[in-house]
């Protein structure tokens, strides 16, 4: 049974998923929303008012941005009592990466009904276009812009057993491709842009290689950084030995060895023969 959304809306906030590049990535739901609320909250009204002109609507729209006062916070939840005011972002689902959630949380002390109406996420399609591991991921935001803290952010997330995904502008995308070199060797990165739009395009490939490629073709556009998982280390004979006399303070040879072939991958017939050495 579908959902219909009634022409007119119930007071609240709505919270609007919109293209993040091609505008017909628009859902039917957002768009009638769009066009049945009382007022729009946006970054910039100039980009929403864009969006609202191709929808054929005309909303009183409403500057909420990073810089937005407690008073104007207040103010725009106040007035979510009696109207139905549509949260969006300049581009894709609001609140990712931006400090929307505070209106969020204030609405809802408030005691006002929040609905969210999906759609288009950039750190969503960048994964789906990477061919990175997706089972876990870690969505990181934007990388810092000092070099020292940037690698320092990287090091920290070094051990994550997930994809990483950043999000990062053109000009800096050559610098964040070396600290991840530096503080992730050995890893696959892919960089996605241009999404949804003519020129979309994944590559994948070593830091160095994507610097190389950078460097001869500057990107323009909005950019998702996508890092792999680190691989799983593979246990050497000092790591089974270690493992098995842990196993063997408490186990018989035979369970030790089953217990430590799967932790390790390593053969259980092998690691049996060293338990009963190490028990002799």
């Amino acid at each position: 049974m579908s959902h219909q959304t009634p022409a007119t809306l119930k007071p609240g906030l709505y919270i609007v998923a919109t293209p993040i590049g091609n505008l017909g990535d628009i859902t039917l739901r957002a768009a009638e929303v769009l066009r049945a609320c009382d007022a729009v909250a946006c970054e910039d009204t100039r980009v929403t008012g864009k969006l609202m002109k191709h929808l054929g609507a005309s909303k009183p729209l409403w500057r909420y941005d990073d810089h937005a006062s407690d008073k104007d916070r207040a103010r725009l939840v106040a007035s979510m009592h009696d109207r139905a005011v549509a949260l969006v972002s300049d581009a894709g689902t609001p609140l990712v990466s931006d400090p929307g959630y505070r209106l969020v949380r204030e609405a809802r002390e408030a005691g006002v009904t929040v609905t969210t109406i999906p759609g288009p996420c950039a750190a969503v399609a960048g994964l789906t276009l990477s061919g990175l591991p997706n089972d876990r991921f870690l969505f990181a935001g934007f990388l810092p812009v000092k070099d020292k803290a940037r690698l320092e952010a990287l090091t920290e997330l070094a051990p994550v057993p997930a994809t990483l995904v950043f999000y990062e502008t053109a000009p800096r995308l050559t610098k964040a491709l070396a600290a991840i070199g530096e503080a992730l060797p050995d890893r696959e990165v892919a960089v996605a842009r241009e999404l949804t739009k003519l020129y979309e395009e994944c590559r994948t490939g070593s830091p160095a290689e994507l610097i190389a490629h950078y460097e001869a073709h500057p990107p323009k556009g909005e950019i998702v950084l996508l890092v792999a998982p680190p691989a799983e280390r593979v246990a050497d004979a000092a790591d089974a030995d270690q493992l098995l006399a842990e196993a063997l303070q408490t186990m018989k040879a035979s369970q030790a060895a089953a217990q430590v072939a799967k932790v390790t991958g390593l053969d259980r017939k092998d690691l049996y023969a060293r338990a009963l050495e190490m028990r002799a």
